[in-house]
C-alpha cells in the first residue's frame, strides 16, 4: 500500500477516534451556569421551593446544571460584593430572588440574565420598565407587596379593631422597605392608624426596636418581608406574643410560626414559577421579551391559638374568608 494511502487512511482513523472526544468536551461545555444570589439563607424554604421545581424541570446538579451559590444571610449590604463575585463565575443566569439581590446582580452586570421571584415594585425599583416589556436584562415575578400593605393594615384593624398605632419594623436601607411604608402611610389616616416606623440593619437591633416601639406605645406590628424580618420573623413573633402585640405579617410561613396572621401571595409559589423562567432564559429567551409575572392568589392564613393567646375574638365572617385556620 502507498505510503500516502497509509497516511490518508491513519488520518480518517484518528478523525473517528476523536470526534467522540471533541462531541463530549462540547456537551460539557454546555452544561448552563445558574448563579443564586439571595439576601436570606441557604434554608429559606422558597430557595428550597426553586431548586425543586428545577429537579423537575429535569436539571440534575452536578450533571446536566452547575449551581453558584452566594447567600447574604440577612445582610443587604454585602450584596453588591457578592454580586461581583458570583459574576465572576460568568453565569448563564442569576436568580436574584428578593429586589435588593436583583438589584445588586442588576449594578454587577447589564448582560446577564437576571430573574427575581418576589419583588413588591420592581418598576418603582428599577428593574424593568414596564412589567409587559421589562425592557433591560431582569425580569422575574412581582410579591405585589407594596399595593397588599394597604390590605394587610385593613385585616388587622378588623380582627383588632382597637389597634391605633402600629410599630413596622424596616430597613431604611431597602428599596421595598421604603416603597411599602411609603404606601402605609398613605391609608393610615383613613383607617384612623398611625404608623411607627422602627429601623432595624441588623441582627442586633431587635432588642431595641422593641424598646423603641413600647415607648411609643405602639399596640400592633406589621412584619415588612425584608431578608432581615424574615430570618429572624420567630423573634420577632415570640417578642410580640408575650409582651401582647399582634402581628400581621406577608408570608403564610408567618402565621405557621405563631403571628396572628398573614395575607399574600404564596412565597414557594413564586419560587416555582421563577424557576419556570430560568428553564426558558436558558432555553434561549430573553428577559426583555418576558413580561413580569403577577400573582393571582392571595391567601388569608389565621392562627388561632396566638388569637386565643391575645384575647382577640375572630369575627365569624372573617374566618369564612380565611384560605386558612390554624388551631
Amino acid at each position: 500500500m502507498r505510503p500516502t494511502i497509509v497516511r490518508f487512511y491513519t488520518i480518517v482513523a484518528l478523525l473517528f477516534l476523536v470526534a467522540p472526544l471533541v462531541g463530549e468536551a462540547q456537551q460539557a461545555r454546555k452544561v448552563p451556569r445558574v448563579g443564586i444570589l439571595a439576601a436570606g439563607a441557604a434554608a429559606e424554604a422558597p430557595n428550597t421551593a426553586f431548586l425543586a421545581r428545577m429537579r423537575e424541570l429535569g436539571y440534575v446538579e452536578g450533571q446536566t446544571i452547575v449551581f453558584e451559590r452566594r447567600f447574604a444571610g440577612g445582610r443587604i449590604q454585602d450584596l453588591p460584593a457578592l454580586a461581583a463575585q458570583l459574576v465572576t463565575t460568568q453565569p448563564d443566569v442569576i436568580f436574584a430572588p428578593v429586589t435588593p439581590a436583583a438589584l445588586a446582580a442588576r449594578k454587577a452586570t447589564q448582560t446577564i440574565p437576571i430573574v427575581f421571584a418576589v419583588s413588591a415594585d420592581p418598576i418603582g425599583a428599577g428593574l424593568v420598565t414596564s412589567l409587559r416589556q421589562p425592557g433591560g436584562n431582569a425580569t422575574g415575578l412581582t410579591s405585589m407587596n407594596a399595593e397588599l400593605v394597604a390590605k394587610r393594615l385593613e385585616l388587622l384593624k378588623e380582627i383588632a379593631p382597637r389597634t391605633a398605632r402600629v410599630a413596622v419594623f424596616v430597613n431604611p436601607d431597602n428599596v421595598p422597605d421604603r416603597q411599602q411604608l411609603d404606601a402605609l402611610s398613605r391609608v393610615a389616616s383613613e383607617l384612623r392608624v398611625v404608623i411607627i416606623p422602627v429601623a432595624v440593619r441588623g441582627a442586633d437591633d431587635y432588642a431595641r426596636a422593641f424598646t423603641n416601639a413600647s415607648a411609643q406605645r405602639a399596640d400592633a406590628i406589621m412584619i415588612i418581608p425584608n431578608p432581615l424580618n424574615v430570618q429572624f420573623r420567630a423573634k420577632i413573633i415570640d417578642s410580640a406574643t408575650r409582651t401582647g402585640l399582634p402581628t400581621m405579617d406577608a408570608e403564610d410561613r408567618g402565621a405557621r410560626e405563631g403571628a396572628l396572621m398573614s395575607y399574600g401571595p404564596n412565597w414557594a409559589d413564586n419560587f416555582r414559577q421563577a424557576a419556570e423562567i430560568v428553564d426558558r432564559i436558558l432555553r434561549g429567551a430573553r428577559p426583555r421579551d418576558l413580561p413580569v409575572e403577577q400573582p393571582t392568589k392571595f391567601e388569608l392564613v389565621i392562627n388561632m391559638k396566638t388569637a386565643k393567646a391575645l384575647g382577640l375574638p375572630i369575627p365569624a365572617a372573617l374566618r369564612a374568608r380565611a384560605d386558612q385556620i390554624i388551631e
